[in-house]
């Protein structure tokens, strides 16, 4: 008798982009590496995807930079009172974008969704709704893995569809298994739903360490503009107002415009140029220069239509004198854990998840309140000058990371979470209740 293997079990990812070095992507990356050595299939349902293309289902759609979207979220966001054609609009994309959902839950035998952030920032209405139609029409099991909520950025204050954004950002259902990347963001998902999270942060592969610089690599300062005994002040962020690019600008200053440049390594993205505009004529103002090099940042090693030399964020991070992370606000860190991972010494605004979640761990950085004191700059100079601490600040950085924010400790959270993507007894209870209607 031929005893059938049971079929490998399957997520799909869903999410608005899946591409590229932003934080979200970033750590679907993580979560996928770790889902798969338990034995679990990854796919990718998005937008846009830079994932396995024979793993990956595109939903134009799903982009919140789609005509359609882009114009719905300006008219839900530019007032408190919505008109029909609005509801409408949001309703017919909910239902092209759940139809193409299903289809592709159904063509890769899918078990689990897992929403990244598409369930949590209102950047696009319909693929929101479609989710939690999904999810309540099929019985689909879902993680709801929450990165920036809606009540965390003010651009969503004012609205004209706060029903929808109740229903869907994030839903109150007990079925979707919650995922937050921080203590403050859980206690308020909780008060404001009456539902339990998980709180996961967000990891690296600490177990791997980046392998050391090479020519390659060392190229990256002169390919960029810089010159030689030049300090290379990193800020690996976009270009957004809540990055405290500002802070930056006075380091350079305050260190001196002809011994230091400051390089940011990523665009502005979905939050407009207005403040890319502020920074320009901010640095002008203050004489620093200010090297913008979004554009020489790859996925991997490689050559730009023009002939450029591209680099990886590893490459850029390895060849930093000082990473600068002066964030007025972030979900949780994944830039301040990437410069622990490639051991550079840390400049950091104590922002507030910081001082809850990341410097009670027992991190050594430069840490200052709000603003730049002379002291502050005095320890910058301090570390800059001492190699040797330079090095004794990064091995501990590096062991404490392991302890806290390791692939191992998202494999120990991951495991019951996706065995049991919904609440079971719930579920159980549910089942029970269904098979007692079939034996009436």
């Amino acid at each position: 008798m031929t005893v059938e293997r049971p079929r490998t079990r399957r997520v799909a990812f869903v999410s608005t982009r899946i591409a590229g070095t932003d934080g979200v992507s970033l750590e679907i990356a993580k979560w996928a590496h770790v889902i798969e050595e338990l034995g679990v299939e990854c796919f990718y349902i998005a937008g846009e995807s830079d994932r396995p293309a024979d793993r990956t289902v595109l939903i134009e759609e799903a982009h919140f930079r789609h005509p359609e979207i882009q114009d719905i979220s300006r008219r839900a966001f530019d007032s408190e009172r919505r008109g029909h054609d609005l509801t409408v609009d949001i309703e017919r994309l909910a239902r092209v974008i759940h139809d193409k959902l299903i289809a592709a839950v159904e063509k890769h035998e899918i078990d689990v969704l897992i929403a990244q952030n598409a369930l949590t920032i209102p950047m696009n209405l319909p693929l929101g709704v479609a989710i939690v139609h999904a999810v309540q029409e099929g019985g689909l099991a879902c993680i709801a893995h929450h990165h920036d909520f809606y009540w965390e950025r003010p651009r969503f204050l004012v609205s004209a569809v706060d029903d929808i954004i109740r229903y869907a950002f994030p839903p109150a259902l007990p079925q979707i298994q919650h995922v937050v990347i921080n203590s403050l963001a859980g206690e308020e998902f909780s008060r404001r739903t009456g539902l339990s999270c998980r709180i996961i942060p967000n990891v690296m592969n600490f177990a791997d360490p980046p392998p050391e610089p090479d020519d390659y690599s060392r190229s990256f300062r002169s390919e960029i503009g810089m010159q030689d005994g030049e300090l290379l002040i990193l800020q690996p962020t976009r270009v957004v107002a809540r990055k405290g690019i500002e802070h930056s600008i006075e380091l350079v200053r305050r260190l001196g415009p002809d011994r230091a440049k400051l390089v940011i390594t990523h665009a502005s993205g979905d939050e407009g140029d207005a403040y890319a505009t502020r920074i320009r004529e901010y640095a002008e103002m203050m004489g620093v220069q200010v090297l913008y090099a979004d554009d020489r940042i790859a996925e991997a090693r490689g050559t730009a239509p023009d002939g450029r030399k591209l680099f990886t964020l590893g490459d850029a991070f390895s060849q930093a004198d000082l990473v600068a992370y002066p964030s007025e606000y972030e979900g949780f860190g994944n830039a301040f854990l990437e410069a622990v991972y490639y051991r550079r010494p840390v400049l950091c605004n104590r922002y507030t998840i910081y001082r809850t979640d990341i410097g009670p761990c027992g991190f050594r950085t430069i840490e200052f309140d709000d603003f730049l004191t002379s002291d502050t700059v005095a320890r910058i100079n301090s570390v800059l000058s001492d190699k040797p601490l330079q090095q004794e600040m990064a091995d501990h950085n590096y062991e404490v990371a392991r302890e806290f924010f390791s692939y191992e400790v998202l494999r120990d959270e991951l495991e019951l979470i996706v065995r049991r993507p919904q609440n079971i007894y719930r579920l159980l209870g549910r089942l029970r209740r269904f098979r007692g209607r079939t034996h009436e």
